[in-house]
């Protein structure tokens, strides 16, 4: 998958918030993202504001870097190949009451 198309990495950018909801993603890279958020409305930069316009290189490249690390991560959520286990939800309880069934042999076969 092409890393460096615009439409790829607004993808990736909204699936953060998939992501981020999911429980069964490592808090570390959670974590990698909250310190992306506090970087980024910290006002402390390694390039200051009083250089506008480049003043957002370094958000900009911290973010480049958060997305380069995770993207396989946010690639299951994009493409929607995150595995659900219903199975938790349901363990332990009947869902099927007061039904008789019968499995019968196809005659084709």
């Amino acid at each position: 998958m092409h890393f460096f198309s615009f439409r790829v990495l607004a993808k990736r950018f909204t699936a953060i918030w998939f992501m981020m909801k999911d429980k069964n993603v490592p808090k570390r890279k959670k974590l990698l993202v909250i310190l992306g958020i506090i970087y980024v409305v910290n006002p402390i930069d390694l390039i200051p504001a009083v250089v506008f316009p480049l003043a957002f290189i370094d958000d900009f490249v911290v973010w480049f870097w958060i997305i380069w690390h995770l993207k396989d991560t946010l690639d299951t959520y994009w493409l929607g190949e995150k595995v659900v286990d219903l199975s938790k939800n349901y363990k332990g309880k009947q869902i099927i009451n007061d039904v008789d069934f019968e499995v019968k042999k196809d005659p084709e076969e």
